[in-house]
Formats: structure tokens, C-alpha cells, sequence
């Protein structure tokens, strides 16, 4: 009977071994302050899986501790990062398709941008992430605006001369047309090169203006209103190989954080301009506005420069273009 109940008590810690052995921990790597809109979505799924007990646990590296910015996709890709949230255009060097996710006047507005997420354009763009082992767990777009250091930027004219930064290749070719000078940089460097003079000018996400601070070193903002010319696709992304290796339990888990994330990703977004446009104010800085005529003159520039050079460019651009072009 003694015997009986050695073996049943090791018989218990076989289990217990089992089920710890079962417990997953994923690391999730963003280059954002956990008051960033980014670090809030990662930390709902987070948050939501923990609260499913499914032995899955979610851990957060922000503020670029883990990777650089602009270096996390490809360890994303061969599974030596689980998730991270990034602007997929960082990734156009190995999928130059990612660069259409950042183009100049693509994006109309916050609900255009949900209707893109959900479109045939991104299964073609979700075909190519499963080639690199890459998944989407959480669509969001985030909108942007303008900074100047001495001035204000509404119009193409307004840029040339100027040392400018700005968020992906394609803006890039845009406001090199336009004259300006380009500072390739993640938008958290954004700060120092302000404060140190070797930028003039800025364009990035409402939320990084923000996050980052920038009010303290420009004259004037422009941010997103009515007529929004900036939109970058910013996703949370997970490694393939790694959701299909977690239990069903964790997988649904998983899901269902992602799409509760995903719905307060929209619905933030929309607040982050009048948001930041508000945070400027208070600051001190200047507030411009970017008129339909701005706009569209802008967007004849992105047509003659960045749609063009991303058709040449890309093998199956033109159809891409096309695609992102058909969703009203």
C-alpha cells in the first residue's frame, strides 16, 4: 500500500512536470514607450492571453531593447523572435511588395485603411509574409502629419531645401521630387536629430510626434484632419511555424486577444490626430492645415515618383497597385 502510494505521488509529479513542460512564453519585441498606442496593443493580447490561463505567456521588450527598429523582421522570420509590432514598410528590403504598405495618398482615411486590411490586397500581401514564415495577428494603420523645425509643411514647396525625414522609401521618392533632402532614420531618433540640427523636417505617425516628444523641438505641426496624405501599415506579426506549434487552446487564445486588440487599434488610431494636434497646442508649437489642394498636389507628385518607381521596381507592383487602388 506504501509502494501504491510512492508510485501515485510520482505518478502526480509526472504531471505537473508535464503540464509546466507545456507552458510557452513568446517574446514580443517593439521599438515604442509603453504609452504608445503599439506597446497598448501588444499589451492587450498580452494581457487577454494571460487572462485565458491557457499556460501561454506573452512577454514584452519595448523601447528597442531587444532588437533594433528596423532589425526585427528577419529574426521574426527565422523564429528567433515570436511577435513583434512593426511598420511593414521596415521590411521592404526582403519583400520590396511591404513598400505599397506606406505610399503617399493610398490611404484616404482610418475607415478606408480597416476596408484595405480586410481586402484581397492584403491576402496577396499576407501570401507573401507566409513565404518568411510571417503571420498578422493584429491589421492596424496608423495616420500622420508634418513637423518643421523653422516652418510650416503643408505643400510640396514647402519642403525643398530641407533636410527631411521621413517614414519610408516611397515618402522618400516623394519629397526627394519635391526638393528636399533625405535623413533616413526610425522615428524615435527622430528627437536628436531635431535637437542637434541635422533635421529640418519630419513626417511619422501621430502617435510617434507624440510618444517622442518632437513638440519640444518644432515650430509647426501639421497634423492628419480631413485630408490625410500619411498612413503607414504598423501590425502586430507573429512567426508562423511558432503560432501553428502552440496547443489549439493557446491558438483560439491568441485570436481572440488579437481581435480585441485589434478593434481598440481602429478606434485609438482615430483619436491619436485631434490627439496629437491637441499635445502640440498646449506646447506651444504652431498648427497648419493641409488643404484638398495640398493634397492633391502632393499626390500628382507621389504618381510621378513613387507609384512609378514602385511599379518598376516591384515584379507584380502594377497589380498590387491596382489592388490597394480597387478598395473604395
Amino acid at each position: 500500500m506504501k509502494l501504491t502510494f510512492k508510485t501515485a505521488l510520482a505518478a502526480v509529479s509526472l504531471v505537473a512536470m508535464g503540464a509546466a513542460a507545456q507552458a510557452t512564453e513568446l517574446r514580443l519585441s517593439h521599438q515604442w514607450s509603453n504609452k504608445d498606442i503599439r506597446h497598448q496593443v501588444a499589451q492587450i493580447v498580452a494581457d487577454e492571453v494571460a487572462a485565458a490561463d491557457v499556460d501561454l505567456e506573452i512577454k514584452i521588450f519595448g523601447s528597442k531593447s531587444l532588437f533594433k527598429p528596423r532589425e526585427q523582421y528577419k529574426p521574426l522570420s527565422r523564429g528567433q523572435l515570436d511577435m513583434t509590432v512593426l511598420p511593414l514598410s521596415y521590411a521592404g528590403g526582403q519583400q520590396p511588395a511591404y513598400n505599397l504598405t506606406l505610399m503617399p495618398g493610398l490611404v484616404k482615411n482610418h475607415d478606408h485603411a480597416a476596408r484595405l486590411s480586410t481586402s484581397p490586397f492584403m491576402e496577396a500581401l499576407e501570401a507573401k509574409m507566409a513565404q518568411d514564415d510571417v503571420m498578422v495577428l493584429v491589421h492596424g494603420y496608423l495616420a500622420g502629419g508634418f513637423a518643421g523645425k523653422d516652418k510650416c509643411i503643408t505643400s510640396p514647396d514647402d519642403v525643398e531645401g530641407l533636410q527631411t525625414r521621413a517614414a519610408g522609401k516611397s515618402f522618400e521618392q516623394m519629397l526627394a521630387g519635391a526638393g528636399a533632402s533625405i535623413a533616413s532614420m526610425a522615428s524615435s531618433e527622430i528627437y536628436n536629430a531635431m535637437q542637434t540640427g541635422v533635421l529640418q523636417a519630419a513626417n511619422t505617425s501621430s502617435s510617434s510626434f507624440v510618444s517622442y516628444r518632437i513638440y519640444e523641438q518644432v515650430s509647426c505641426y501639421t497634423p492628419a484632419g480631413d485630408v490625410a496624405l500619411w498612413f503607414m501599415y504598423q501590425p502586430l506579426l507573429m512567426n508562423k511555424s511558432t503560432f501553428e506549434g502552440l496547443s489549439p487552446e493557446q491558438q483560439a487564445a491568441l485570436l481572440a486577444a488579437a481581435e480585441k486588440a485589434e478593434a481598440h487599434y481602429l478606434a485609438e488610431a482615430k483619436k491619436q490626430d485631434a490627439a496629437s494636434a491637441e499635445v502640440f497646442a498646449k506646447a506651444g508649437v504652431e498648427l497648419a492645415e493641409m488643404s484638398a489642394e495640398d493634397f492633391e498636389a502632393w499626390r500628382a507628385l507621389a504618381m510621378d515618383t513613387s507609384y512609378k518607381k514602385f511599379v518598376e521596381e516591384v515584379d507584380d507592383g502594377q497589380a498590387l497597385l491596382d489592388l490597394a487602388l480597387a478598395v473604395e
